[in-house]
């Protein structure tokens, strides 16, 4: 099992302080300090730098604990397996952006609970970075993301393609017309993404291999919630460029519009990603073949496919 040193490491980091550490782990300050000493004895590097009362990662410690959480991720996860091993369930933990958050996704997500009754998935939403960061630290089992990251040590299985568009509501001046341009969509209040999100950047992207800059457009708002941003739109406070699959339900219930950008498209993946030591690769096809038949099933008005 996971060496206390490593506990105790651990604890010092999350409370800033050795006594607290202790207390934490019902532990004396000295044992807890030992631990320290001995793992930097151990390692050949300092740890930590003592402050008046308070304690301060070094480079190295850094290393360490990140190297640590991993461990006790690690262990967790064996632990969390070989229970549902004992009571025949299988659990799961997905990340997801929060474009792809928006799509058929959590539909699919569904049904493939829904095929598996012993099976429980805990769906958790963050940026393409922060997800990935987790799928390297075992935090999560798979993660369903917008676009890709160059990461060589993870996989990427490609679940679908995706586009950017304009979005406006149906009461909008541009929203009968079959495609806009950058001349249309400079006169307009623009509702985006963060800078961080996968969207913005492709639309940025996009924008400077044509020549041209985000200053150059009248940015109004930016926020990080799909569901935030199309609900303004609808309420006419602005148009927005987003993957046209984050907004299919609204689309087809003609509660949104979405039009082509001329000049520029703007096409991105969404990817299944996972650690090359995932070991479950009939879980992967089986939700590849949820979205699938969820994609079917929206896109015919009748449900039968």
């Amino acid at each position: 099992m996971l060496d206390p040193k490593l506990y105790s490491l651990l604890a010092v980091k999350a409370t800033g302080n050795f006594t607290r550490a202790a207390e934490q782990l019902s532990l004396t300050q000295p044992a807890v300090s030992q631990h320290v000493r001995a793992l930097e004895q151990e390692l050949g590097v300092r740890i930590f730098d003592r402050v008046n009362n308070a304690v301060k990662l070094t480079h190295e410690g850094e290393i360490v604990v990140k190297y640590a959480k991993r461990m006790m991720a690690l262990q967790e996860n064996m632990k969390g397996e070989l229970t549902n091993e004992k009571l025949q369930i299988a659990s799961l933990t997905v990340g997801i952006t929060h474009t792809a958050e928006s799509n058929a996704i959590a539909e699919a997500l569904a049904r493939y609970v829904q095929r598996h009754e012993n099976v429980t998935v805990k769906v958790i939403t963050g940026t393409a970075d922060k997800l990935c960061g987790m799928l390297k630290n075992y935090e999560i089992d798979l993660a369903i993301i917008d676009g890709k990251k160059p990461d060589p040590s993870l996989n990427y299985l490609m679940l679908d393609t995706d586009n950017l568009v304009l979005i406006t509501s149906p009461d909008h001046r541009l929203a009968k017309k079959n495609s806009v341009t950058i001349s249309d969509l400079k006169k307009e209040r623009l509702i985006l993404r963060l800078p961080t999100s996968t969207t913005r950047k492709l639309f940025v992207s996009a924008l400077e291999c044509s020549g041209m800059s985000l200053n150059e457009f009248n940015v109004v708002l930016e926020m990080d919630s799909v569901a935030t941003i199309k609900d303004l739109i609808r309420r006419d406070f602005g148009v927005s460029v987003l993957a046209r699959s984050a907004c299919m339900d609204e689309i087809s219930k003609r509660k949104l519009v979405a039009l082509p950008i001329e000049t520029i498209p703007m096409m991105m993946e969404t990817n299944l990603v996972y650690a090359p030591d995932f070991d479950h690769p009939g879980l992967l096809k089986e939700i590849m073949r949820c979205y699938n038949e969820t994609q079917r099933t929206n896109f015919d008005p009748t449900g039968l496919f």
